[in-house]
């Protein structure tokens, strides 16, 4: 396998990687009812209560918004719809860098600022909306940890741009 094909195939595999944890997390989104029920008794059988008081306690209370919004004010879970929503999407915007790296490295870039721009949000709106510190270091750690696979895809597409002269191959050609 040549360099090119092996930077290309190590982009591929880290953008679909990227692409399948934005998906996951959107489709997440949806079900948040249901998944806070499930997770509280789960944590309640892992024996959580006593040994993690403050996450039980703040489980307990999400899922009681949860239910109190979902049973008297459904339209608000709407803005959870369109959360998982614009995860789909963007991870469907993953397919240009897919297809040629190089001439869609914006698209990488942008990722990355999303990521950076997770952690003042979380530092922001965490305390105006009255989440936990330790809650919001959870949400910034997304942030942290998807822009390690954007930044491997950028670092092999500056090196596959070097390499001269640049071409994309064919999808076919690197099954």
């Amino acid at each position: 396998m040549s360099d090119r094909a092996a930077l290309l195939k190590g982009i591929r595999v880290w953008l679909v990687f990227f692409a399948i944890c934005l998906v996951l997390s959107g489709a997440t989104a949806f079900p948040l009812v249901h998944e806070l029920r499930w997770t509280e008794e789960a944590l309640r059988s892992l024996g959580a209560p006593e040994h993690l008081p403050a996450l039980m306690e703040w489980i307990e209370r999400v899922r009681a918004g949860l239910d109190t919004a979902d049973a008297e004010y459904p339209f608000l879970l709407y803005g959870t719809d369109w959360l998982a929503f614009a995860h789909l999407a963007i991870a469907v915007a993953f397919y240009g860098p897919y297809r040629d790296p190089v001439r869609n490295i914006w698209v990488v870039e942008f990722g990355m600022i999303a990521c950076a721009g997770v952690i003042p949000l979380a530092l922001v709106c965490g305390p105006v909306r009255g989440i936990p510190f330790w809650w919001s270091v959870i949400d910034m750690a997304f942030g942290v940890f998807g822009v390690i696979p954007l930044y491997a895809v950028r670092k092999k597409t500056k090196r596959l741009e070097a390499l001269a002269p640049y071409a994309v191959p064919p999808l076919a050609s690197l099954a």
